[in-house]
């Protein structure tokens, strides 16, 4: 019974399937936790879902910010875009069926050693506290309500928390955090435009948000996805597993139990 943490799908199915089957994953007895964009940019978006839903209980998911946008556009906030490649899920006979149920998904995963998010935990919260926003989020879209929250998600505002935070500013600082954010500034604030990676950015105000010098201490590792540009990331605190599959580069996957990576390049079209 092995746990297996993987970095961003995006669409890319066949990889996914060609990693597991390197890794002999057993969906009777193993479980595969997924750090958030299933869908997006990459040529199977529709079949990513429908395959990651198919493996029911064997499966941990967490939202993605790819995520939240398709639940958007399904809503006629945005328009799909042609480089998303996403609307065969809009134009599938299941869509609802696959919405519904990608917005059951949590911000936050949870296991006994570690955690899984897709961007990170904002350095200003203890693991208590990530706990408590990650749920008002996973309760406000399970709720009769839903709509609302997606409809005003969208701001880079507020961009740093602190304890009178309430209501959609809370939910949208906590929404960002964890699923937009890399970098944070000095005194705290998210940073929501720099993408790339940290030895390319000058010396400036900047920090990697797992490395932020305030950051609480969680007690779990936290493994995450998100930043391409990170080109991976394992410490004892925290393993960063999105290797940009989607761009060209590799689909990776750690197995927890003996810290083993496996990694699927990209095929090429």
């Amino acid at each position: 019974m092995a746990n297996y943490i993987i970095g961003d799908i995006q669409g890319c199915l066949d990889e996914l399937q060609l990693l597991l089957s390197t890794a002999q994953f057993d969906a009777k007895q193993d479980t595969l936790w997924f750090a958030g964009d299933l869908v997006a940019r990459g040529p199977k978006s529709l079949e990513t879902l429908r395959f990651i839903k198919s493996l029911g209980l064997s499966a941990r998911v967490c939202l993605g910010n790819h995520d939240l946008h398709l639940i958007a556009v399904s809503l006629g906030l945005h328009k799909a875009k042609a480089k998303d490649k996403t609307q065969p899920i809009l134009d599938a006979d299941d869509r609802e069926e696959l919405l519904y149920w990608l917005r059951q998904q949590p911000l936050l995963l949870e296991h006994d050693e570690f955690v899984v998010c897709h961007a990170g935990i904002s350095p200003q919260w203890s693991l208590d506290q990530a706990r408590e926003f990650a749920n008002q989020i996973q309760t406000q879209l399970q709720g009769e309500h839903w709509q609302q929250l997606i409809t005003q998600m969208y701001s880079n505002q507020p961009d740093y928390w602190h304890p009178k935070l309430s209501g959609i500013e809370l939910w949208r600082y906590t929404i960002n955090a964890y699923t937009r954010m890399r970098f944070c500034h000095t005194d705290g604030h998210l940073d929501m435009a720099c993408k790339l990676p940290p030895e390319e950015v000058e010396p400036t105000s900047l920090i990697p948000w797992f490395k932020h010098p305030q950051r609480q201490t969680l007690g779990k590792t936290v493994l995450f996805g998100h930043w391409a540009a990170l080109g991976g990331y394992v410490s004892d605190e925290f393993i960063g597993l999105d290797t940009g599959c989607v761009w060209g580069g590799e689909l990776t996957m750690i197995r927890w139990e003996d810290k083993k990576l496996f990694a699927q390049p990209a095929i090429k079209n």
